[in-house]
Formats: structure tokens, sequence, C-alpha cells
């Protein structure tokens, strides 16, 4: 990349709950004057809400704003997609063939869903066979169909490697539809099955204690841990487990499977020379600048930090980012720091949620003066209504609680 046919001093990659929040704080808090995002889609999607979604509580409209409503109209909107970084250069390549240059850049493009990592699995097999996911916008309402649609049998539920968006997200619908099949009075004729990579039902002590005792063992849910899915043969009805400690492949039958796809960073991350070791954004876990280009951070679910990737963990890092980018600009140490916020409202039922809240290290950092390690009505609450209301109004719009925003804006915590 040699020529540049545009040039911004900030250019933020991707229109997300990262990038369109951090454009908004970019225009209306730091005052920069040229901010450009490059993104691609004419649609924002509220994705936390898809596990309610596949669950039958709320449209998959409901989830949908159009970008042009949410970024900010004084930052220029690039509506294209990135296909390389040249860090050296400090040039952006979009598929369009453009080339733009950036004096600063805050990669926010989110991650990619990898279906065909599956041996026979394709998008398109979803909906069809008793194959399912929330995972996507199109493919959402297939879950919820064939959850009201179950008449009994073996049900399984997916969980790929880590890392991936909303870990906690692959046994929400789980418990759902295991309450759902209960109050159908179907219960008796149905096989529960959650099945993960993961050496335990969740990555928090407290929280993984609090399942197995109020959810898994009581409703008789099943669980395979260390179990990966390799491959589906949709004709059969069978499922393909690898045993991730001996190796060994397990074969499922199921009438029907809820897939969680493996994951990873967007193809112009990986393998370049802003990736790390495994593809991800390589940044300091805490300040969130590039390792070896000061000029470059990330955050949100590209970045190669070691916390759940929440839009949570985004309401926890944008202030940072901001305020880090600040001090970089005028040549000044970083003084904010990420301590690895990151919340999971586990939605254990209808009507029920345990809400996870937790900082690297797996340490305990609650929000409300009760124990969050109780299934309760309020925090389903707070999921269905609160949280939306706090994603659209603050989080995509560069704002913390509560509103507006304080002018020493710091890096504050808080559920999403």
């Amino acid at each position: 990349m040699t020529t540049t046919s545009k040039h911004h001093s900030v250019v933020i990659i991707g229109g997300g709950a990262a990038g369109a929040g951090m454009a908004h704080r970019l225009v209306e808090q730091l005052k920069c004057p040229d901010v450009a995002v490059i993104e691609p889609s004419e649609v924002h999607y509220y994705q936390p809400m898809w596990t309610l979604v596949g669950a039958g509580v709320v449209g998959r409209e409901a989830t949908c704003r159009r970008m042009s409503e949410l970024l900010p109209p004084e930052a220029a909107w690039i509506r294209d997609k990135v296909v390389a970084v040249d860090p050296d250069t400090q040039q952006i390549e979009t598929a369009g063939g453009e080339k733009i240059g950036y004096d600063w850049l805050i990669v926010a493009a989110g991650l990619k869903l990898d279906w065909d990592k599956i041996e026979g699995m394709s998008k398109e097999l979803v909906g069809r066979y008793g194959i399912c996911s929330n995972y996507s916008y199109d493919t959402v309402n297939h879950t919820w169909a064939m959850i009201r649609g179950f008449q009994g049998g073996k049900a399984l539920f997916t969980m790929p490697p880590m890392p991936i968006k909303c870990p906690g997200a692959p046994q929400k619908i789980a418990y759902l539809a295991e309450d759902y099949f209960r109050r159908k009075g179907i219960r008796d004729k149905c096989q529960v099955k959650y099945i993960t990579t993961t050496p335990g039902i969740f990555g928090v002590k407290k929280y993984a204690q609090a399942l197995m005792d109020q959810v898994i063992r009581p409703r008789k849910i099943e669980t395979t841990f260390r179990h990966n899915l390799v491959a589906i043969r949709p004709q059969e009805k069978e499922a393909v487990f690898e045993n991730l400690d001996s190796g060994e492949k397990v074969v499922e039958k199921y009438d029907m499977i809820h897939v969680t796809p493996p994951q990873s960073a967007p193809d112009f991350v990986t393998g370049s020379p802003i990736a790390n070791e495994g593809g991800w954004v390589d940044v300091d876990q805490y300040t969130l600048q590039h390792r070896r280009y000061p000029n470059i951070f990330a955050l949100g679910d590209c970045a190669g930090t070691p916390n759940s990737k929440t839009a949570a963990a985004v309401r926890s890092q944008a202030p940072v980012v901001a305020r880090n980018l600040a001090k970089a600009m005028r040549g000044e140490p970083l003084s904010a720091r990420y301590d690895g916020y990151g919340s999971c409202p586990l939605v254990t039922g209808y009507g029920k949620t345990i809400l996870a809240e937790f900082i690297y290290g797996g340490e305990v950092r609650e929000t409300f003066p009760f124990d969050q390690g109780k299934e309760r009505w309020s925090m389903y609450l707070l999921k269905r209504y609160v949280l939306p209301w706090v994603y659209w109004k603050g989080l995509v719009r560069g704002r913390q609680w509560p509103f507006p925003m304080p002018r020493d804006f710091g890096s504050g915590h808080g559920p999403v």
C-alpha cells in the first residue's frame, strides 16, 4: 500500500458497540475534529438480546437500529470493509480499493463466526435437520421455532473453544429451553445436555457453584466438559465431539442441537503485523495500547486481552481508550487502566437471572448490595428492560452511567 486516497486524524475500524461509542467520545468529549469510522453494515444489532429472541421473549426486530442513527454526524462514515492494515505506513486498505491514511487508529472490529471449522456445518444448515443457533440475526428465529416445536428427545447445546463473544450465551439458551420444556409438560420426555470445551460450567468459582447448585443438579441438566464439536452429520442427526483430554471421538445422536460456532478475529487482523500469536490485536491488557505500535489502540471483541468478550467489557474499556488516547496525543504517560471487568447476566429460566460480574483473575466485582449469586426476578428485569436502554442510550453513544457523562470520566463499571 503506497498511495493514500484519504487521510484522517483518527480512524476507527468498526461501528459496533465499541466503535460507535468511541466515535461519540472522540467527537463530543475529546473534540477531535477529524474522525472517520469504517463500517460496511447499514444496521447495528444489540446482540446480547438474541438469547431472549431465541427463547421467544423478544422479537428480533427489537435488536436493530440503523447505523446512520447511531454514529455521530460529525464523523466521516466510510461504508466499506477493511481488508488490510499496514501499521508501518499507517494505511488501511478497503475492499473497495481505497487507501486510507491515519495518525491514530482504534481497532474495534468485533470478531467473526467460523461455521466451517465444524466439519459438515455451514450457516445455511441452521434451521434444518434440527440445527439452530442464536449467534446471528439471520439464524436466531430458528432457535425459538425449534424449542417451541420440540416434542421430546435429546436436545444438545454446545460451547466451542474460547475466546468467543458472550461466553455465557451457549448455556443460557439451554436453561431457557429446559424451562420451556418443563412449562410445556414434556420435560420427562426430554434429555437436555450441555457439552462444552471448558473444564467447568463457568470460569468464576462463585457463579459456577451457584449454577450447579441452583440450576443444573436440581433440574437434571446433563453436562459434559472438555468436549469440542468437530463435525455434524445433518442427515443422520449426529454430532461428533472430540474429547480434549484423550483425543477420542464421541458421537451423540440428537433431535435438536443448538450450535455455537467457533470464533476468531477478523481476517484483516489475523496474521497481520498488528496481531498477537493468537490472531487478536496485540494490545496491553491494562492500557489497551498496541504493544509495538503506540498510535494504535483496540477494544471490544477483537482485542487480545484475557477478559470475557461482552458489551459490559466494552463499557469499561471505552473510557480507558479515550483517556489514554488523549494522553498519547499530548505525549504524556498513559494513566487509565482497564481491570478486566466483565459481566454476564446468566438467564437461568423465564424470569430468573444470576448476574455474574468479575475482573481479571476471576475476582468477583459485584454492583448491587446483595448476593448476585442467587437467581433473581429483579436481575431478569435488569437484563430484559434496563440493560437494552443503557446500551442504546449510553454505551453506543459514548456515555457512562449516570447520563450525561461527567467531565472527568473514569473507567466505570456496571453490567450491559
